[in-house]
């Protein structure tokens, strides 16, 4: 026989011998879609990490036995080790609370605790949940996931790329270029001015980025199903804070008001709107560089990319913009997470919301796409980025932008009319002023230096 019967409170029903799941897991997978979205595993050992603290708390606070808290603890580093991921099948698209989930993982540790103590003691409501609800635990591990992956995997992305654009100003320094403003020319500036306004806006967007996460420092845990805290010992919610803190290294508190954290999801929408703010910043840099390295012929082309790969399966010798192309489509994708997230918060009901599953998904799916593409972005783009100053010096050259430095000595009119004779000529600046005669040429040249402008 390849499966075992698994009993719940709604009857018998059918397990396979390899898993280590119960019944409850068995219904939830038949029963929601498979194969489909599923819960993250980053999630999953959050949750594992809760599931520690409490047995270690409930153990302090005389609720669990110390061979029932250690053969917990112990079940639990075992699936920390990462051995048992297909151990939680299940899909984000189940119900709202995440009480599928938290039941997988429930069962999952019973079932390991159990074979450590060699007998069927641990059960996973009554030992492995105790003190705890799907309610507070489920949105105390969206916390924690969340947290864990902007400090240790975005923001180190984050503050790499901002470097790498600063060591790209300083490589760039003395370099006069067009500025442009609603893509037409504009008056000159320094390349190394444009560059180090990228690092400047990303070193912000993580700045914002850091300050809106302390959000999730403040946890559900202890409010149970709706709140107030039933079934749960006084001072169980801050000693799990601190438990919690010393297994994570994370700085965590547990929140004055439960029934804030259960029924809004207002912390996750904080730091993931801060999240799409860099998404935001980061597709303007994007295109500004898709721009600026246009062509490499017909194009703006002031800018080189590296070459990374061919860029056409019918023109030879083509190369695209393809990292900023990468970029892009992960930006959009981070903005639309955000709209999930901002909608799933606002569908909070009375004492519970019910989105959970769908808000850590698109959490850890936008965390987890930007710092991987802005790694990409980072090492295959801006690292070999270059200055073409030949076609810096042509554009600037042609720029009638430059007559904006007459106008002071000329008046706003005169200066006007050389433009617009200049572009109609087809002429440079200094030739329509050679035969418009506004100054001299000795004036034209002392006055309209690039160097002086900027």
């Amino acid at each position: 026989m390849d499966f075992r019967i698994e009993k719940d409170s709604m009857g018998e029903i059918k397990v396979a011998n390899d898993k280590l799941w119960g019944a409850q897991t068995q219904r939830s997978y038949e029963n929601f879609p498979q194969g489909v979205a599923r819960m993250p595993l980053e999630q999953i050992k959050s949750m594992v990490i809760v599931k520690k603290a409490a047995a270690i708390v409930n153990n302090t606070q005389g609720k669990l036995d110390d061979a029932y808290k250690e053969a917990i603890v112990a079940a639990c580093d075992k699936v920390l080790a990462g051995d048992f991921e297909d151990q939680f099948p299940l899909t984000v698209y189940q119900t709202g609370s995440g009480t599928q989930t938290n039941m997988n993982v429930n069962e999952v540790i019973a079932h390991l605790a159990n074979q450590i103590l060699g007998q069927d003691l641990i059960h996973p409501n009554d030992h492995v949940n105790m003190s705890q609800s799907t309610n507070d635990s489920f949105p105390t591990a969206i916390h924690l996931t969340s947290l864990k992956m902007i400090n240790e995997n975005l923001l180190p992305e984050v503050d790499a790329l901002a470097d790498e654009f600063y060591k790209r100003a300083e490589d760039f320094e003395g370099i006069i270029k067009t500025g442009r403003t609603h893509l037409q020319d504009a008056t000159p500036l320094r390349l190394s001015d444009e560059i180090k306004t990228y690092g400047d806006l990303i070193k912000r967007d993580g700045d914002y980025i850091r300050e809106s996460a302390k959000a999730l420092e403040f946890l559900a845990i202890g409010g149970t199903a709706v709140g107030t805290g039933l079934n749960t010992k006084e001072g169980y919610d801050t000693k799990m804070a601190e438990v919690l803190s010393e297994l994570t290294g994370l700085d965590l508190r547990a929140d004055s008001n439960k029934f804030l954290q259960l029924s809004s999801k207002h912390g996750m929408a904080k730091a993931h709107v801060a999240i799409k703010i860099l998404a935001s910043d980061l597709l303007k840099i994007a295109e500004d560089i898709r721009f600026l390295s246009s062509g490499p012929r017909t194009g703006i082309g002031e800018l080189i990319i590296p070459s990374n790969e061919p860029g056409s399966s019918i023109m030879p010798g083509k190369v695209n913009p393809t990292q900023v192309e990468m970029l892009a489509m992960i930006c959009l994708e981070v903005m639309a997470n955000d709209q999930a997230i901002t909608m799933a918060n606002g569908l909070g009901q009375l004492e519970l919301n019910a989105y959970m599953p769908l808000i850590i998904y698109k959490m850890v799916d936008s965390v987890k796409i930007l710092y991987k593409g802005l790694h990409s972005f980072n090492i295959h783009l801006v690292k070999g980025l270059a200055p073409n100053e030949e076609k810096i010096a042509e554009n600037l050259e042609k720029s009638l932008m430059l007559v904006t430095a007459l106008s002071p000595h000329i008046g706003y009119d005169k200066a006007s009319q050389m433009a617009k004779f200049a572009h109609k000529e087809g002429i440079s600046l200094r030739e329509a002023n050679q035969r418009i005669g506004f100054v001299t040429d000795e004036e034209f040249i002392k006055i309209v230096d690039p160097k002086k402008m900027v």
